[in-house]
């Protein structure tokens, strides 16, 4: 199993009417924390305890929230926001 990230509980659902632009902001910026949380929780898999919890990453034009899940070696983007 690899580190990636994917909207939760889907794109259409979290990210539908985000213009395209903020969404490659908000793709880019998701795959720098995986690499973060990969290099974080070398063994996610084998991670004991809770979770990091919500968190609020800024973009261009808005933010997201999203959580990290090590045992399934995912971040998970649950809601995006453009200003």
């Amino acid at each position: 199993m690899t580190w990636s990230w994917e909207y939760h509980p889907d794109e259409q659902y979290v990210a539908a009417e985000a213009p395209p632009a903020l969404l490659a902001e908000i793709e880019r910026r998701a795959d720098e924390l995986v690499r973060a949380a990969e290099a974080r929780h070398l063994d996610g898999t084998g991670h004991q305890g809770p979770g990091e919890g919500l968190r609020t990453a800024t973009v261009a034009n808005g933010f997201f929230v999203y959580f990290v899940v090590p045992r399934q070696q995912r971040v998970y983007v649950c809601q995006v926001t453009g200003v």
